[in-house]
């Protein structure tokens, strides 16, 4: 049994004295080359990767892209979500939307949706019978589509 012991314990010393020795090399690197460094570490230094952080996962998203044409399209239920949100942001609501979907258990994406409809820091009553109605027939039709 101590012996078990001895060589886990061997193996985590092992590892972190690996990331030990990267981390000076680095940091060598880092004393050695200056900001340039990040050449050694970072592939396409100079592209416009930062600038596009992230992008790929809301451009590729099919979910999401079926969520956002059906609340710009003509379908009622998405010309009454329209009219609620006023002048909340379209691609927000989608992109959160997008998220509550991602929920498994039903329930819990029924409460997720009701309070983005509702809004964040808004008085609205969550208990309103028309946000209810407008909750389920959007849940229906998001069901429907995705």
């Amino acid at each position: 049994m101590a012996n078990k012991r001895e060589t886990h314990c061997n193996n985590q010393v092992d590892t972190f004295a690996e990331a030990l020795a990267t981390a000076r090399q680095m940091q060598q690197n880092w004393l050695t080359y200056g900001v340039d460094f990040v050449n050694i570490y970072v592939e396409d230094v100079e592209g416009d990767w930062l600038e596009t952080w992230g992008h790929d996962e809301i451009l590729g998203n099919f979910q999401l892209d079926s969520i956002k044409e059906f609340l710009v399209s003509n379908d009622s239920v998405a010309v009454r979500i329209r009219q609620h949100l006023g002048e909340r942001s379209l691609f927000d609501f989608a992109v959160n939307l997008d998220e509550s979907w991602r929920i498994s258990e039903g329930d819990d994406r029924l409460s997720a949706v009701k309070n983005l409809l509702a809004g964040e820091g808004n008085s609205i009553d969550t208990d309103d019978i028309r946000l209810l109605d407008l909750v389920n027939s959007l849940v229906v039709k998001l069901a429907e589509i995705l």
